[in-house]
């Protein structure tokens, strides 16, 4: 019963399973469309050699965008349920890659929520047509709302705090190096909103100088298994709002690729973000380094 099946590739393996499935869907008649980024940092050659092998099982494979680099990771997968094509989606922090699944800590989501369906569909239709993705409402899209949307979310933060209700933010990303986003972080701080960050790798921004950024501290996780997954909690005055990502706080991020960031809804999924994901990042004292205002790390 499924009928229609979309992908974006940013990097896999060799031998992929996921590719083989998209293959062997396509031999079983069904309409498969995929995005290969073939300007994947050192997987161009892979890449281009999975483009020619998808096209040869009969996925139609969309030509490569010259702007802007495909990073999202989504797939869509629609099924004939009674009279309706339903949408079962997977987007996630991570790549298709079966190596650095048992290497890298991702998080993906599995859903078959509607509205997230309309717009991701929206979203892989801009892709097929070679257009700018437009009309976002859940999602957080770059180039397009990712930055401002963002930036709100910080903002919002810091207006709530200074009517007196309790601000909190906490993002883990691989890197923060975005200036109107370290900016808007550096004024949460001084409005009072507590603000941890998980920064695996390049962080431009400076913890604990008094008067700028006293409210906020920084680690970075160095273990077993790479972190790599981008997850941004809210406290959103008592509602908490979860978003998971493909992007970094980098200007690359928001500006130069085509990425995604997704709402978590589900209130169990939310809790274990937060508590779970976020909350054992932040009480590490063993594999934990933290940021000094001179730019060391202890």
């Amino acid at each position: 019963r499924v009928t229609r099946i979309y992908h974006t590739l940013y990097r896999t393996s060799l031998n992929s399973p996921v590719m083989e499935a998209l293959k062997l869907a396509a031999r079983n008649g069904k309409q498969v469309t995929a995005y290969v980024e073939i300007k994947a940092r050192f997987d161009e050659l892979n890449n281009l050699r999975w483009a020619q092998d998808l096209r040869r099982a009969g996925v139609r494979v969309i030509r490569p965008f010259g702007n802007w680099k495909v990073h999202s990771k989504a797939t869509q997968v629609f099924r004939r349920e009674g009279a309706e094509d339903i949408s079962y989606l997977h987007l996630g922090t991570g790549n298709y890659h079966p190596t650095t699944a048992r290497q890298y800590t991702d998080l993906g989501l599995l859903t078959r929520d509607q509205g997230l369906g309309l717009e991701v569909a929206r979203f892989f239709g801009a892709l097929v047509k070679h257009r700018r993705p437009k009309d976002f409402e859940e999602l957080l899209v770059a180039p397009v709302n990712m930055h401002r949307k963002t930036l709100a979310l910080i903002r919002q933060e810091t207006g709530l705090q200074r009517q007196g209700v309790r601000g909190h933010i906490i993002a883990k990303m691989n890197s923060l190096v975005d200036k109107e986003t370290i900016s808007a972080l550096y004024e949460a701080s001084r409005a009072g909103v507590r603000v941890d960050l998980v920064v695996r790798g390049i962080c431009c921004l400076r913890p604990q100088i008094r008067g700028l950024s006293e409210n906020i501290r920084v680690l970075s996780i160095i273990d077993r298994f790479l972190e790599h997954s981008r997850a941004y909690y809210f406290r959103a005055g008592g509602e908490g709002k979860v978003y998971l990502s493909s992007a970094d706080w980098m200007p690359r991020n928001f500006f130069t690729r085509l990425e995604l960031g997704f709402p978590v809804n589900d209130p169990a999924l939310k809790r274990y973000v937060r508590e779970v994901v976020l909350g054992n990042a932040l009480n590490d004292n063993v594999k934990a380094w933290h940021l000094r205002p001179d730019g060391s790390y202890h």
